[in-house]
């Protein structure tokens, strides 16, 4: 197909006008939609490459017709170009670029960064002081290393709040897992020692640890101090047991092996993941291609927005080649601050792990593209049950939660045809209505989130499912025509007799009334949606209802203002923390005298309050 430049915008001339220097650049749309980020090494070049003329493929060509205008960034290096493409990538997410999509946190091994380190599983942000180090494939792999370090080197599990709490060893010190730094049965300096020797082992250095033990070993026998020579012994023997049995090629792999597979517009991208030998497992993951069908193309897009936000191993073993290697090999290896290599066509045991996670890749991705293949049946029948003219591509359900009025949530959980879309759920916190009032938190739910998407211009769905009746469809019916929002079909979903899953009545806004049964597909979509919520909802409320009740308690003692219980709930950990300390315990938390912390203690165990005076 021959490129036409769009009418509107001279390519040709704004990159007349462009630099050698290397940079990012982007593409919009009329309406300043954002279609398209790229890197570039000289920028006149690339940019230029756009409208010479030359032939294109469809979507490039599509992408072309669209473009209004375009703006450049430019950079000192190719490198850092690379860097901004995918920072950019993600946090605008174009329409037509490759775009790595995952909604799950990521686990990793956290050792917490204190006097005396913990260590544990952590996902979610990386907000407590420490190092991690991961990511991990899967939980089950975190649990695995750590189930190691425990035995290896007996480093605390246990929260801070239980830690500052203990008067004697907890059942991991007795079955050989920790040392019980809690009571002082390890002397600072010698858990420091496994602390360091942990690090060590974590970050890939067990044969040098392996060393250090040996040459420690040796200087306790020399020092006739046998007791210690034979701890160093035992240890020196677990560390190379787990050595023999997982060594690769000869030596401890530090890797990760991806494979590519594709099927129309659909694509998955499996990583199988060697760390200090030890096989973390594997996991999937399914990019938003935006047209894109060269698996080269979605694999060296995967590698660089996925590596440049996570450590990269010392090795990456691809099943194929993919564009600009060489650029990202230089990237990642300025990112890490050591030498990161890509590499394909590998042979020996790598290639069988390469043929392994190729094969998984392919029936992982035929498996997702059934689920999704029974998704949008069951999406169509409801676009046929609610006589819709076009294709439902997004539906919306809100659920109301609560405990006889207290602390009411509620929640809006996203659909699209391919299934839930997790990172759009809101939640939101009911306030200012009559305690147990149903219609009434509905009303001011339904009215926050379409306000909004009304003054914004925001997003609205084809469907909007209600749990409850006529009354609550009612309130979404008077929201929806209060703002004027007319093309959104309405459906309330009713609980069927004795609550029975598959007997539930569907309300229509013109009082029609709908049973579909337990067998229609459009119904069992509805089911997963408003169970979806409702799950929501209920964590949403359980947390918002237990935060409430721990934030109380304190606030009825006199003296504890926000900053206060703040200090004495980030101290011990939370209400369960602070009601097993004793009095002197609390008194050392800053801003709590001894005369508060003896009101604080009689408050939250029942007793007699003491005076002003502390009688």
């Amino acid at each position: 197909m021959k490129a036409r430049p769009p009418a509107g915008f001279d390519g040709k001339a704004f990159a007349a006008q462009l630099s050698t220097a290397p940079g990012v650049y982007r593409m919009y749309a009329a309406d300043d939609t954002l279609l398209y980020v790229g890197k570039a090494g000289a920028l006149r070049k690339r940019v230029g490459s756009y409208f010479n003329g030359s032939p294109k493929n469809a979507r490039t060509m599509s992408m072309l017709s669209q473009v209004a205008r375009m703006d450049v960034t430019v950079t000192r290096t190719e490198a850092e170009a690379l860097l901004l493409e995918n920072q950019l990538i993600k946090s605008l997410t174009p329409r037509y670029n490759v775009s790595l999509r995952d909604d799950k946190s990521y686990p990793y091994v956290l050792l917490t960064r204190e006097e005396w380190p913990r260590i544990g599983l952590h996902r979610g942000p990386r907000a407590i002081p420490g190092r991690y180090f991961g990511p991990y494939a899967s939980v089950y792999a975190v649990r695995e290393t750590l189930n190691l370090m425990h035995k290896l080197f007996r480093l605390r599990s246990c929260e801070d709040s239980v830690f500052r709490n203990r008067s004697r060893p907890c059942l991991q010190y007795q079955i050989g897992r920790c040392s019980a730094p809690c009571v002082a049965l390890v002397p600072p300096e010698d858990y420091a020692e496994s602390v360091r020797r942990a690090t060590l082992f974590l970050e890939g250095k067990s044969d040098q640890l392996g060393e250090e033990l040996m040459g420690e070993m040796q200087a306790a026998s020399e020092q006739l101090q046998f007791e210690r020579a034979a701890r160093l012994r035992d240890l020196l023997a677990s560390l190379r047991s787990l050595q023999n049995r997982q060594f690769v090629e000869g030596r401890a792999a530090d890797l990760d092996v991806l494979a590519c597979a594709t099927q129309g517009a659909h694509a998955c991208v499996l990583l199988l993941a060697f760390r200090d030998g030890r096989n973390l497992g594997t996991r999937a993951f399914f990019p938003k291609t935006n047209g894109e069908d060269s698996p080269d193309e979605i694999l060296a897009a995967f590698v660089s927005q996925y590596y440049i936000e996570h450590a990269p191993p010392r090795e990456i073993v691809l099943d194929r080649e993919i564009p600009e290697a060489e650029l990202l090999e230089h990237a990642l290896s300025a990112s890490a601050e050591r030498k990161v290599a890509l590499k394909w066509n590998v042979r020996g045991e790598r290639a069988g792990y390469v043929e392994l996670a190729a094969r998984n890749a392919q029936n992982t991705l035929a498996s997702e593209l059934t689920s999704q293949s029974a998704q949008h049946a069951r999406s169509e029948a409801l676009r046929e049950m609610l006589d819709l003219a076009e294709p439902v591509k997004r539906v919306e359900c809100f659920d109301i939660s609560h405990t006889l009025g207290e602390a009411t949530v509620a929640s809006c959980v996203v659909f699209d045809a391919a299934g839930p879309v997790r990172g759009q759920y809101r939640r939101f916190n009911i306030s200012g209505i009559a305690p147990g009032d149903d219609y009434a938190a509905m009303r001011q739910a339904l009215e926050r989130r379409f306000r909004r998407a009304v003054e914004e211009g925001g997003v609205l769905p084809e469907v909007l499912l209600i749990d409850g009746g006529a009354g609550q469809l009612a309130q979404a019916q008077a929201v929806m025509a209060e703002l004027g929002i007319t093309n959104v079909a309405l459906v309330g979903v009713a609980k069927g007799e004795e609550r029975r899953a598959g007997h539930e009545t569907l309300v229509l806004p013109d009082g029609r009334e709908l049973r579909p049964g337990a067998a229609s597909p459009a119904l069992q979509f509805i089911q997963q949606v408003r169970d979806e919520a409702h799950r929501f909802a209920i964590t949403g409320h359980r947390g918002r209802r237990q935060k409430a009740r721990m934030t109380s308690k304190l606030e009825d003692i006199p003296g504890i203002g926000p900053r206060r219980r703040a200090n004495l709930l980030k101290h011990f950990g939370g209400l369960a923390g602070l009601k097993a300390a004793g009095e002197a315990e609390i008194a050392r938390v800053e801003g709590v005298n001894a005369a508060l912390a003896a009101r604080i203690y009689a408050n939250l165990h029942g007793l007699p309050l003491p005076d002003a005076n502390g009688e």
